[in-house]
């Protein structure tokens, strides 16, 4: 489709005059995903370019009826767009709101005052909560760039965030967007994984657990942003993740519990355009972590968290003292926030379960729920610890009594019918997809398995499809420790289709170490004596 005729020539849409002179275009929905990034589209003969000064790159402010934005703009031949058009990519159709042949006005950008708090910032001086509250904001209304997001992340990172700045950034965040809140209970419970090993699915079972027990727990979760799966990918093996936030309150009322997606819900949704940003730079500043785990508690109404912190040589915290170092932090904010937390810290140093990547993962959340004799034990027992943890921080039982519980409603049945009513509450549980192809990767060489590499692991899985096709992944035959056979199997490699299974089985014979398989100490003979 076209826009209407009467703008085939944009000279004569020019309002106002001067600097404020605004112009107008009709949208035109490109179809081009720039992920969360706004980009708008002018054709370079455009006479509203040439009169304005636009060239590409340039910030422009959009205005529609529905809101305002801010965007960068690209320039585009003239056969991309009809005359007197306007393409927005995705996310701007999208935060607008926008129909085909919309008009919508074009501007300069007018000055964005947080900015000058920014620069403070990048100049090493400590901000104020106003300060900070007036970044966020403005990041929410598009109003920075990511060129500017970008140097908020960087300032912020390398410990010059302080616990009374991360206070504040993390309130400033959950105050933006939906919030829930549920005055008739007392205590309202959540848990977070720092991350860092594939398999550590452990959400699903511990809230079908604790919620079991009666804590109400609206578990929101992530997508997988750089791992091959994400609980939100591995529940949306089983059931409709993406709630809105009215069904998302009808699913708590009735069950007590949630295990959904967080992106729809718009629950600290400036988090999201933050990590973004962060996870293209790959840093992952302490301040901001805390601040993205915890805005998104508060948003929820949780007044209980727990911390699981998986340490190991691989896993994102290496060291015990990272760790505490965290944990503490965590305490700090979350009491000034009139938050409980508890940070547990625990073994990060292989893999849990046997799957990797959402369906693999999902087969092990179902043994573990169902009590099969092939459940792996790993997930079981890291499962029970955790809501454990949760049970005594609900009751003020000692760990090994809330421990005990915890088994009690596994293995009963109870907490795999409370995760039936809880799918069933989102739309129903779903069969398990299987993969169309599979190949068995094999040990070279007799011995015992010593270790497995998680983060290689993690991108063998994604080279494989993982998350974007939920039945690629692996499925492991050995953990560490094992005795394993010359040629003996120790993983089946899954993927959708045979490109991605023969690029996946060329990552892995080009990482053979990525499982490192010792070999056997012989037992010397004992010479008999006579």
């Amino acid at each position: 489709m076209c826009p209407p005729s009467r703008i085939n020539d944009p000279d004569m849409n020019f309002q106002g005059d001067g600097m404020s002179r605004a112009t107008t275009l009709y949208a035109y929905k490109l179809g081009i995903d720039t992920h969360q990034e706004p980009l708008v589209y002018m054709r370079t003969d455009c006479s509203i370019c040439r009169a304005e000064g636009y060239t590409a790159n340039t910030r422009l402010q959009i205005k529609a009826e529905s809101g305002t934005l801010i965007a960068t703009l690209n320039t585009v031949s003239e056969e991309i767009l009809p005359p007197g058009s306007i393409g927005f990519s995705d996310s701007a159709w999208e935060f607008l709101a926008l129909h085909h042949g919309q008009p919508v006005t074009v501007h300069h950008v007018p000055q964005v005052g947080s900015l000058s708090a920014l620069r403070k910032k990048i100049y090493g001086h400590a901000l104020s909560a106003d300060e900070i509250g007036s970044i966020i904001r403005d990041i929410s209304r598009r109003l920075y760039s990511d060129i500017e997001i970008a140097g908020f992340i960087s300032a912020c990172a390398g410990g010059r965030l302080s616990s009374e700045e991360t206070t504040a950034l993390t309130s400033a965040m959950a105050k933006i967007g939906n919030q829930l809140h549920w005055p008739e209970h007392e205590k309202v419970f959540d848990k977070h994984c720092i991350g860092g090993l594939p398999g550590n699915r452990t959400t699903p079972i511990v809230v079908s657990i604790v919620s079991a027990a009666g804590l109400i727990i609206p578990k929101t979760s992530s997508r997988a942003i750089t791992s091959p799966a994400g609980t939100a990918d591995t529940m949306e093996v089983l059931t409709n993740v993406d709630l809105t936030l009215d069904r998302l309150r009808k699913v708590i009322t009735r069950t007590g519990a949630c295990l959904a997606a967080g992106g729809k819900v718009g629950l600290s949704p400036t988090d999201d355009l933050l990590i973004r940003i962060e996870r293209a730079l790959d840093l992952d500043s302490e301040g901001q972590l805390v601040a993205s785990v915890l805005s998104k508690k508060m948003a929820a109404g949780s007044t209980h968290i727990l911390i699981d912190m998986p340490v190991g040589p691989t896993a994102k915290l290496r060291t015990q003292q990272q760790a505490e170092m965290l944990a503490e932090l965590f305490r700090v904010v979350a009491s000034a926030l009139g938050l409980t937390v508890r940070c547990v810290v625990t073994d990060g140093t292989e893999t849990i379960g046997n799957g990797i990547g959402p369906a693999e993962e999902a087969r092990d959340v179902l043994s573990v729920l169902r009590n099969e004799k092939n459940a792996p034990p790993d997930l079981e027992a890291r499962a029970l610890y955790l809501a454990g943890q949760l049970l005594s921080m609900a009751t003020g039982a000692d760990d090994v009594q809330a421990l005990q519980q915890a088994r009690e409603i596994l293995y009963s049945g109870q907490a795999w019918l409370q995760f039936r009513a809880i799918c069933e509450a989102q739309g129903g549980l779903r069969e398990v997809p299987v993969a169309s192809h599979h190949i068995e990767l094999r040990s070279k060489c007799a011995g015992r398995l010593h270790s497995m590499d998680n983060r290689r692991l993690a991108h063998l899985a994604k080279v494989a499809g993982a998350p974007s096709s939920p039945e690629a992944g692996l499925r492991l035959r050995v953990k560490v420790g094992d005795r394993v056979e010359a040629h003996q199997s120790l993983a089946t490699l899954y993927a959708a289709t045979p490109g991605e299974l023969a690029y996946a089985r060329e990552y892995f014979h080009q990482n053979r170490d990525l499982f490192e398989v010792t070999a056997m100490t012989p037992i010397p003979a004992v010479e008999r004596q006579p």
